[in-house]
């Protein structure tokens, strides 16, 4: 049951990431008209969300033993309602091209991070005071433009949850890490966060959000730092002291070899994004890049060469197991084929059944209100995730990177504060956000249900971000 909660939780999110290593002109593939659609056709899509947000809370022992079903019937009311729609042929496209631009790259991807991750282990007592708390998310924080938000929450988690199992009070700690590591931290450079790779992938300057929007996430990170240990202190004060007999075991790292091969993966997603060769494979119109193929092919090297140089004690002390990943992948394809429509419809922008946005975030002269990206990206972002909702907005701000990096700068950073920020406010915004409570879970920390984190982020972030509205915290910002 914990393999399949693992499992249902962390599929949402990773579904529509992968659009982070789709090629430029990769989501106008599918041949599918959006603009004829209607919204009944993203009805299999919501339906599908709204099982994996509700089926562990109505019936959960019904989801877990047939979420596989389930999702499947979801996906196949999508082919079905695309084949009246467009024809065999058209949706056969349309299905080639999700699986191969999209589905592949990400669970290559997303596996090798899994293993990779699960192969460092930081051993020694950790107490769970205020103090180690603050640290431990504070190097998460840091650490998540640098590994990604992915990385940075696998490789804490862990630690984390065990300095603070025996804490009376100890689930506000994992929301906080959920916040900060697994997506503010992630704001600073297209490794850190899925929708700003996307944006690195469409021209983006790599280290752009790191000039424009470094004060902003480091106030946004400052305050969220400081509540977390106002909160955090008060607890540990009301609780008994900690058991401390026993000689203290030091911290230390194993599986350091994987922090390497972090940093190689790292390298292998620079690559691909640098080395454009121009050759690639027609199928049903759509192209398999040669760069995306030797990418791909460099991923499942390297989770290789992490089991091979890895000692299996390691991944034993850290509860890794092989199942979460096959149910992920196993999974995937139901999403993603549920998803079709929904793409479509948002790709076809002014003529779409989505079109309404494009008037909400556009003032009647046609200069852009960039308040109106912030909020409409972020709250899109934690409910559909944030990597194909930054991609919306930034083709409905014009899709011109080098306009939006230096005219419309305010825009872009609305765009990318919006998507990274408020991929916290859900388990589903944002990729580790429900692979960290299932963990989390696991190993004895009650944490909220998926409505139950929802009100607790948002009443963190939410007076956060109107800060960041009615008081812009850099000129880039011009919101009033």
């Amino acid at each position: 049951m914990a393999a399949d909660g693992l499992a249902q939780r962390y599929i949402p999110a990773l579904a529509v990431s992968c659009l982070t290593l789709l090629p430029q002109n990769a989501l106008a593939a599918t041949g599918l008209d959006g603009a004829a659609m209607r919204w009944p056709y993203a009805l299999p899509f919501a339906g599908l969300l709204l099982s994996i947000a509700l089926g562990p809370l109505l019936f959960p022992k019904i989801w877990h033993h047939h979420y596989g079903r389930i999702t499947a019937a979801w996906s196949l009311l999508a082919l079905a309602s695309l084949v009246v729609f467009a024809g065999g042929m058209a949706t056969l496209a349309a299905l080639v091209h999700a699986m191969i631009a999209e589905y592949l790259g990400f669970i290559v991807l997303l596996f090798a991070l899994y293993v990779v991750a699960g192969g460092i282990l930081i051993t020694g007592d950790i107490k769970g005071t205020p103090a180690a708390n603050v640290g431990i998310l504070a190097l998460g924080t840091f650490g998540a433009s640098v590994v990604g938000t992915t990385g940075a929450a696998m490789i804490l988690i862990r630690p984390l949850v065990r300095a603070n199992r025996l804490r009376r009070h100890n689930t506000h700690v994992v929301i906080f890490f959920i916040i900060l590591v697994a997506n503010v931290g992630g704001a600073l450079s297209p490794l850190g966060d899925p929708p700003l790779y996307v944006g690195f992938l469409h021209g983006v300057d790599f280290f752009w959000t790191t000039r424009t929007i470094w004060l902003q996430t480091a106030i946004v990170a400052g305050l969220l730092l400081a509540i977390f240990a106002a909160i955090d202190v008060r607890r540990f004060r009301s609780e008994p002291p900690p058991d401390d007999t026993g000689p203290a075991q030091p911290v230390r790292i194993r599986g350091i070899v994987n922090l390497v091969l972090i940093a190689a993966i790292v390298v292998s997603l620079l690559a691909s994004a640098m080395w454009k060769p121009g050759i690639a494979v027609d199928i049903l119109g759509t192209r398999l890049e040669l760069e995306d193929v030797v990418r791909n092919l460099v991923l499942l090297a390297i989770a290789a060469l992490s089991v091979w140089l890895t000692p299996d004690e390691h991944r034993q002390a850290n509860g890794f197991t092989w199942e979460p990943i096959r149910e992920v992948a196993k999974l995937f394809a139901g999403i993603f084929v549920a998803i079709i429509p929904v793409i479509a419809m948002l790709n076809a922008g002014h003529h779409g059944a989505f079109a309404w946005l494009l008037s909400a975030v556009t003032e009647p002269n046609g200069a852009p209100r960039e308040a109106a990206y912030f909020w409409f990206t972020g709250l899109m972002s934690a409910f559909l995730d944030n990597a194909p909702t930054y991609l919306l907005f930034f083709e409905l701000a014009g899709g011109d990177p080098q306009v939006l990096m230096h005219e419309l700068s305010g825009t872009l950073a609305s765009i990318s504060m919006g998507a990274v920020y408020m991929g916290a406010l859900t388990y589903i915004g944002n990729a580790p956000n429900f692979m960290v409570s299932s963990i989390a879970s696991e190993n004895g920390i009650g944490m909220p249900s998926f409505f139950g984190y929802f009100l607790r982020a948002g009443a963190v972030l939410i007076p956060l971000f109107l800060l960041l509205t009615f008081l812009p915290l850099a000129p880039i910002l011009h919101w009033h």
